[in-house]
């Protein structure tokens, strides 16, 4: 009996993956400071790689990267120290549109400000996964969200082609939205009976914004929109510009979104030739 028990516990054993301890071998600490702090670049190589990193048997280099890439947004520290571990967390796996997450997420404990100067960096760090020179590849690599995909489910409430990503779909659920220059959408009504509505947050290029009634505002990376609930407006890119934000859309009671009709090229024109 304790034969066939011991046999059964070997077999699983073996089923059980075991995660590889792999050497991290640092030298950027000689290289840079050996001469004028030796002790400092031992304790940089040969501790916090040699030792700390390479216990990833314990905590994978994946996640030692988020958590070190964590630790220097939070604390504000933007200099070529995060733009060398963005590029370690990208080579351990770490994708465009996962760093993109992730440094949206800091923004909300660590602060906005710190976020947009973080994303300034891994936006160059993540640029050579665009492939192609035509004006849409052009216009992603100015940002870190992705483009996504052509937004065919909504496209008969556009005018001209605009593309969707999903970034997030927990806790506030939000996308990256990209206008081809001149594509808009109709004109909308975001309905709730109590709170409600959506924000906007320009991400790259430039667009416009319109409330029934009111005149249009020109978005910007870095502007917001609050757009009450109940309220007619459009929103979409420049005639000459490629353009995205980032749609959150705020919880409401009985919510409903109501698409209305297009905004013509005769109201479109009319601020875009100012």
């Amino acid at each position: 009996m304790n034969r066939i028990f011991f046999t059964i516990v070997s077999i699983l054993m073996t089923l059980i993956p075991v995660m590889a301890q792999q050497k991290i071998i640092q030298t950027a600490g000689r290289q840079q400071l050996g001469d004028f702090a030796p002790e400092f670049a031992h304790l940089n190589d040969d501790i916090l790689f040699g030792e700390v990193w390479s216990r990833n048997d314990l905590l994978s280099l994946r996640d030692r990267s988020l958590v070190t890439i964590t630790s220097l947004i939070s604390m504000g520290i933007t200099d070529n120290s995060l733009k060398y571990h963005l590029t370690t967390a990208k080579q351990n796996g770490i994708t465009r549109t996962e760093i993109a997450e992730i440094i949206t997420h800091i923004a909300f404990y660590a602060g906005w400000p710190k976020a947009w100067a973080a994303f300034h960096i891994a936006k160059e760090v993540w640029n050579d996964d665009i492939k192609g020179d035509d004006a849409k590849a052009v216009f992603a690599r100015t940002m870190i969200f992705p483009i996504g995909e052509p937004n065919t489910a909504y496209a008969k409430y556009f005018t001209g082609n605009s593309y969707l990503a999903p970034i997030s779909t927990k806790q506030i659920p939000f996308f990256n939205v990209t206008f081809e220059p001149g594509c808009r959408n109709n004109w909308h009504i975001h309905k709730a009976e109590k709170c409600g509505g959506q924000m906007l947050v320009g991400v790259a290029g430039r667009g416009w914004y319109q409330e029934e009634g009111k005149p249009a505002v020109e978005i910007l990376p870095g502007t917001v929109i609050h757009i009450p609930a109940n309220v007619k407006h459009w929103h979409g890119a420049a005639k000459d510009s490629w353009f995205a934000h980032l749609a959150f859309e705020i919880p409401g009671e009985k919510t409903e979104n109501v698409w209305l009709e297009p905004v013509n090229d005769e109201e479109y024109n009319k601020f875009e030739s100012r």
